[in-house]
């Protein structure tokens, strides 16, 4: 576990440096900062909120003159205090590095640095001089005392890294800020092209992403969350022209040997991703896919309402064909090919991207798969979108149906169920309103259609008549204290139960994976949730084949199945070229970091006008409920850069400090 000699941290300062090593105190939130990898002891760590130093023989002031280097080099240069004062800075910590000045311009690095932290208009220049400014103030003697020792020799080396609240709430690490800027300059083919940095499926993630970037946006201290993920919808769809041209095969520099191919088994985001960022790196890629179209959950699972599929999902994944990329449609692993008929064919990798098609049961008496009028949610959803969509067959879902669940796809069912017919709709959730996981605007999207939530309440058994269904009986539930989750405990409320007649019910309670692909042979293993067993490098225990969306995680979001598919890919190039996955000192960075901002406290200084979110424009309910059309639309340029304006460009820099 490492131990402070002394820092200054949001305020709060320790000086150990009289001490013996033995004595100095340790602290639970640095036992990961011992080594940044192995053998390379981590000496100090440098942030927007101060500093932390674990090493006596630290030198802090060329540890400063390098921080100040990388913020100057990240300035924007739209404010002079940041562009100019930054400049200054590290010309001033040069000169006491190598002696050319003395303690005296000390006061001179402080005014500037102060002046710096007020006036700048971004996150970045407020918090960059930080480090400064509360070294000088507190350890000014520790700084003093190495005036003129810098050698041409370091014994001490940064490894830097800029990020912001956004970027690191995000699965996929979007640079939020970057894409932003771009539109407020009117760069939006460059705004898109930050994007498509990280995954194809630009304008889907633009309507059906949940948003753990806006959720961490700092801008919810002032009035309300960037309309980030609206940005990111209009920006994609201004562009959709201009990406149409980008993408082909000439867009790789360097092909790598065919003899290098990679299998990629099942193309919805998680394989899509995979396969794109494989592709883009010159590898060969086949992707294997059981049904009879690409997008997975996408396609299958989210209503058009939502994501327009022609027009949307099949033109970003159509950008995989176009880098080079095979996808064979039917081909279902444990039926039609198993991984040693891979490995047989060539393939030196394979990456598993399954997704969660089977639903889970409520196991209470009176269900059964096979009644008439039952179904889980993902096969209702997969029922509509292929056969009364894509293949305009009709479907009899009664008068009345009741969904059971609290999350998006359940949302999803209750919304589809009254644009097919359904005169009453009822959900059925065990918790509470505030419990629900469904994302918040898809509850209120569907309490504006109609639908009846019945919360608090638990099935109890469902009431079949000749094999068909005819409602659910439920009791009725009370919250209590937060259980080892954190969530809050529910118990049933004596003599509460009652029964909602149906004809219909769809229980939207979770998805599992569906294990029959996999063989003794195979050498998967799965965990105790089963889920496919990988380590942190998404390599399962089979060498060479590797794993991750929602058959690693469990059920989770579109954003997090791609973020999935990016890493998977980056394993897999380090496996084939190196033979071995390579340390990745972003990650290791971005971990560091999650540990330090369980000690950090997060404010805005400067006074900010109110400017709350663009409002997006919606069909009416009223006539919404009874078509597939999209929902939302879209916003206007004019929109769109007074949204951009909104975000504070929250960029911080994180710096270690190692041996070497």
């Amino acid at each position: 576990m490492a131990k402070i000699v002394y820092s200054i941290w949001d305020g709060k300062k320790i000086d150990n440096r009289s001490k013996r090593l033995f004595e100095i105190p340790e602290n639970k939130i640095f036992s990961d900062f011992d080594e940044f990898n192995p053998g390379n002891p981590i000496k100090a760590f440098f942030g927007d909120k101060g500093f932390f130093v674990f090493d006596k023989e630290f030198n802090l002031l060329e540890a400063l003159k390098d921080y100040i280097e990388r913020a100057a080099n990240e300035s924007c240069g739209k404010c002079s205090p940041c562009r100019v004062g930054t400049r200054i800075l590290k010309a001033r910590l040069e000169d006491l590095c190598t002696g050319k000045a003395g303690k005296e311009v000390l006061d001179e690095i402080l005014t500037i640095s102060e002046h710096i932290k007020e006036t700048s208009l971004c996150g970045l220049g407020q918090t960059a001089t930080v480090v400064i400014s509360e070294a000088i103030i507190h350890f000014r003697d520790e700084i003093e005392k190495q005036i003129g020792k810098s050698t041409e020799n370091k014994t001490q080396y940064s490894t830097t890294y800029v990020t912001a609240p956004c970027i690191e709430a995000c699965p996929a690490k979007v640079d939020v800020p970057k894409y932003i800027d771009y539109i407020k300059n009117g760069k939006f083919t460059h705004s898109i092209g930050v994007i498509l940095q990280k995954y194809p499926m630009a304008a889907t993630c633009g309507r059906v992403c949940v948003r753990f970037c806006e959720a961490a946006c700092r801008r919810t201290m002032v009035d309300e969350a960037v309309g980030i993920k609206v940005l990111k919808r209009f920006v994609a769809d201004r562009e959709k022209y201009v990406t149409d041209n980008w993408f082909s095969e000439d867009l790789i520099p360097k092909k790598k040997d065919p003899e290098l191919k990679v299998a990629v088994i099942g193309a919805g985001p998680a394989g899509i991703s995979a396969a794109y960022h494989l592709l883009l790196r010159g590898y060969p890629v086949d992707i294997f896919e059981a049904m009879t179209e690409a997008g997975g959950m996408a396609a299958v699972g989210i209503p058009n309402y939502r994501l327009p599929k022609d027009e949307i999902l099949k033109k970003e994944i159509s950008i995989i064909e176009k880098l080079g990329g095979k996808i064979h449609y039917n081909k279902r692993m444990g039926v039609d090919f198993t991984l040693d008929d891979l490995f047989k064919k060539g393939y030196k990798a394979v990456f598993l991207g399954l997704g969660l098609h089977k639903g889970k049961m409520m196991n209470i008496p009176g269900e059964d798969r096979s009644l008439s009028g039952y179904i889980t949610g993902v096969r209702f959803l997969l029922f509509i979108n292929h056969y009364y969509i894509n293949m305009g067959l009709e479907m009899n879902l009664g008068k009345k149906m009741v969904v059971v669940g609290g999350g998006n796809v359940a949302m999803d069912c209750v919304r589809s169920a009254l644009r097919m017919g359904v005169e009453e709709v009822h959900l059925v959730y065990r918790r509470s309103k505030n419990e629900m996981p469904a994302d918040k605007e898809e509850v209120e999207a569907a309490e504006k259609e109609g639908v009846i939530f019945n919360f608090l309440s638990q099935p109890t058994k469902i009431i079949t008549e000749n094999g068909k269904v005819k409602g659910i009986e439920l009791i009725r539930m009370k919250l209590e204290e937060p259980d080892e989750t954190r969530r809050r405990r529910v118990t049933p409320i004596e003599g509460s139960k009652y029964t909602i007649d149906a004809d219909f019910i769809v229980v939207a309670i979770g998805q599992t994976v569906d294990t029959s692909f996999l063989s003794e042979n195979d050498g998967i293993t799965l965990n105790k949730w089963g889920n496919i067993e990988v380590d942190k490098n998404l390599m399962t225990k089979r060498r060479g084949v590797f794993a991750g969306g929602d058959c690693v995680t469990g059920p989770a979001t579109l954003i997090e199945a791609m973020a999935q598919g990016e890493k998977a890919a980056n394993s897999i190039d380090d496996y084939l070229t190196y033979g071995r996955v390579k340390f990745k000192k972003e990650n290791r960075m971005s971990e560091l970091l999650s540990h330090i901002r369980k000690i950090s406290t997060d404010d805005v200084k400067l006074p900010l006008k109110n400017q709350y979110r663009v409002k997006i424009r919606e069909l009416d309910p009223e006539i919404r409920k009874k078509l597939f059309e999209e929902v939302e639309k879209p916003i206007s340029v004019e929109e769109a850069y007074r949204e951009a304006e909104r975000c504070m460009r929250c960029y911080r820099i994180y710096s270690v400090v190692t041996e070497h």
